[in-house]
């Protein structure tokens, strides 16, 4: 399939990214794939159980929507860590780090995470020439995901008072319920942490706020600027992939999201 014919994949901008010059982003929806059933039709998930090919060609649109070529749409192997890889080539699937979050200095390399209802990340400091994304589900952010990926920006030539960083589409509170272990790691963290949470119907759960939280660690880092786009994947099952709302419905699997960036090469 030719490149041009794979550029319908759709992703949602922000704009706070889009202003910002020799960039290319998105936060891709599951419209514009070739996937069907339970993935249909944007599905990247590597992991998932669709069909590889699929999966192949998926990544394939993404990439050329973002202007590189397919081998150098370059995700990891995420395990809910704060841990972050500088890539500078890509690398196969099966070389992929543990880690989840990456980071790049590195013209004509889309780096990206996926999601499906943790919170994607994307930073930029356009003038440095550096970008990153972040997969922040509540154990990420919580052991520290966004700082470490900030960190690791600054190390390869970013100013922290330059990061613009966007919040893409994550679970919202109202869809959020979590159990009283959950409530208790958090307060017992940081007695400001109650602010995140609201009582559910059920005693002793909260309804936690996600993006609330990934915001307020990306106040208190210091970076020049952090947005929210405000957009929930289990309440919008039109344009997103959600694990829990599939754990819900007791469906035997799900597809995942993207969110990617490129500097663009001169």
């Amino acid at each position: 399939m030719a490149v041009a014919e794979r550029s319908f994949a759709e992703a949602v901008e922000a704009p706070a990214l889009v202003g910002l010059p020799g960039l290319r982003h998105g936060f891709f929806t599951r419209r514009g794939g070739v996937s069907d059933g339970l993935y249909g039709s944007l599905n990247i998930g590597i992991g998932s159980n669709d069909v590889r090919e699929r999966v192949v060609e998926n990544r394939a649109r993404v990439a050329a929507r973002l202007g590189v070529a397919p081998d150098r749409l370059v995700t990891p192997y995420q395990v809910h860590s704060p841990d972050v890889a500088v890539v500078r080539a890509p690398w196969s699937a099966e070389e992929r780090p543990n880690v989840d979050a990456v980071v790049t200095d590195v013209p004509g390399l889309a780096i990206g995470v996926s999601t499906a209802d943790c919170g994607p990340i994307l930073f930029a400091d356009a003038e440095a020439g550096v970008v990153g994304a972040a997969h922040a589900g509540w154990r990420g952010a919580f052991t520290g995901v966004i700082e470490a990926t900030i960190a690791a920006m600054e190390q390869v030539g970013a100013r922290r008072a330059a990061i613009v960083a966007v919040l893409g589409p994550t679970i919202s509170r109202a869809a959020y319920e979590v159990g009283p272990e959950f409530i208790a790691r958090f307060v017992e963290a940081d007695s400001a942490n109650a602010a995140w949470f609201t009582p559910s119907e059920r005693d002793g759960h909260a309804m936690f706020d996600l993006p609330g939280y990934i915001l307020s660690r990306l106040g208190k880092a210091g970076i020049g600027s952090a947005h929210d786009l405000g957009l929930c994947t289990y309440a919008d099952e039109d344009r997103f992939f959600s694990f829990r709302r599939t754990t819900h419905r007791g469906e035997p699997d799900y597809g995942r999201l993207i969110a990617a960036i490129a500097l663009q090469a001169a």
